[in-house]
């Protein structure tokens, strides 16, 4: 009997996955000059590139100029001046636009540009055999330093019927050919309301069902607001209902779920699944290294170490959310680590989120109800888009900031729902993890007309209970006498 030839490699750090945390991992290494090899069983660029925030986000710019369009949006695009009298969606374009944007990114995560990097990259499916050793394609990686960033997958929640039940998840539903005529959405987080308001823009109906609370997550307040536009845009939302069963009719898909209103069937003809992920563990044969894990993931510590010291994991592989920029931030920490022993603690850093609807929702910090749990008293700021400048000139009146502060000012948490909240928490972001204080916003130049004077504006509203004080007016009366 033939006895299987291994070749042996022995480089300093070995990553598992090529998903945004594992790349990022990858070159990070390489460019310090190190021995660097990169193990993929699939696509290079993971879900992030093929099938989750890339291609997500070209369809939803397809939806948004639809929108624009639409018979329903006339009215809107009129006060800009625009009229059309023709509107009509070629679903084939978008999904080739989609596979065009795929394209034009996917040479920057390739193997060829790896390995123009110096980044040892192995296709295969990588176990460990052992506290030190991974084994794939032939090949025996004895390495310094592992980093698993294997990711996360979709979830299927236990319906009955689900898993005999053909059904869309984000992994499938950009190779669509046609727009469904009604898509049924299970699950009303991020991912599920940003592909419904999508698929509603392109003329299909959208039921959502949801049975705990859609966008949990999110401050209550302000997610109230992308909600009431997705139902004014016709998204049918379901919350609190309990999905009894699924099933397959002919060419049709039945969902059978009950509400305090009773029990009822919806029946459509796609069913997209957005009900969570699950981290990527099966086959890396962990016990054999002696990593510890659960059904949450990977279990580590404040600096992204596993159970074995050798091994670092990253990503929603840990059980993390899936971001895409947390994962590659958490690389660049395991990096730094591995090659310089700095101290890394990736819990200190405040992450934002984004559900990219319309208008869009992005959060960082502490929310309003967390606040007051951990810090006691707090001041929340507000400030309306329906007051902005940019705002007026582009119709995009919906939405608010809402920054959440302690009694000195020092900035906890901020919520923006409107238009660019994607970009403007970033300087939020930044306030935070360095601690900075609400005056620094409040005296910032801002340009004009830009959607960031929404933050600027509320920033100055910290300040306004001070100007009507007895004690301000008595010390302006007296510097008056002064001249």
């Amino acid at each position: 009997m033939a006895v299987e030839q291994r070749q042996q490699v022995k480089p300093d750090i070995c990553v598992i996955g090529a998903g945004a945390g594992g790349l990022a991992a990858a070159s990070a290494a390489a460019a310090f000059g190190v021995n660097v090899v990169l193990i993929e069983k699939a696509e290079m660029g993971g879900d992030s590139l093929n099938s989750g925030a890339l291609p997500s986000k070209a369809l939803l710019a397809a939806a948004e100029r639809a929108q624009i369009l639409r018979q329903g949006a006339f009215r809107s695009a009129a006060r800009l001046g625009i009229k059309s009298t023709r509107f009509g969606v070629d679903f084939a374009a978008v999904r080739a636009h989609v596979r065009d944007v795929i394209a034009a990114a996917a040479p920057q995560d390739s193997r060829e540009r790896f390995k123009g990097l110096g980044v040892h990259v192995v296709g295969g499916e990588g176990r460990f055999t052992d506290a030190e050793t991974v084994a794939v394609n032939g090949y025996d990686v004895k390495a310094r330093r592992f980093v698993i960033a294997t990711g996360s997958s979709p979830a299927l929640p236990a319906i009955p019927g689900l898993a005999d039940t053909p059904h869309l998840t984000n992994e499938t539903v950009f190779d669509l050919a046609e727009c469904p005529r009604h898509l049924i959405v299970i699950g009303a987080d991020s991912i599920g309301l940003e592909l419904a308001q999508a698929f509603r823009r392109f003329g299909a109906e959208v039921t959502v069902l949801e049975p705990a609370t859609p966008l949990a997550g999110a401050d209550p307040e302000c997610a109230s607001v992308v909600l009431d536009a997705l139902a004014r845009e016709g998204v049918t939302l379901r919350a609190g209902v309990a999905i009894r069963q699924v099933r397959r009719t002919l060419a049709r898909v039945q969902i059978e779920i009950a509400s305090d209103a009773g029990e009822e069937t919806i029946e459509g003809s796609h069913l997209l699944v957005a009900a969570g992920r699950r981290p990527n563990l099966e086959n890396l044969d962990l016990d054999a290294a002696g990593i510890r894990y659960g059904p949450a993931g990977i279990v580590v510590d404040r600096g992204l170490r596993t159970s074995n010291k050798q091994v670092y994991a990253i990503g929603d592989v840990t059980g993390a959310p899936a971001l895409s920029h947390l994962a590659h931030h958490q690389a660049g920490l395991v990096i730094r680590n591995a090659l310089f022993r700095t101290r890394v603690d990736a819990e200190r850093y405040a992450v934002p989120s984004v559900t990219y609807t319309d208008p869009e929702l992005a959060q960082v910090g502490m929310a309003e109800d967390e606040a007051r749990t951990q810090a006691g008293i707090i001041r929340v700021l507000r400030s309306p888009y329906r007051e902005n400048d940019r705002a007026l000139a582009t119709g995009a009146t919906n939405g608010h900031i809402k920054i959440v502060t302690d009694r000195k000012g020092n900035i906890l948490g901020v919520t923006i729902v409107g238009a660019a909240a994607s970009e403007n928490i970033a300087a939020w972001t930044l306030a935070i993890n360095q601690k900075l204080n609400i005056d620094a916003f409040a005296g910032v130049i801002v340009p004009y007309p830009t959607y960031a004077e929404v933050g600027k504006r509320a920033a100055m509203t910290y300040f306004t209970r001070g100007l009507t004080s007895p004690v301000v007016r008595r010390i302006i009366g007296w510097l008056r006498r002064f001249g």
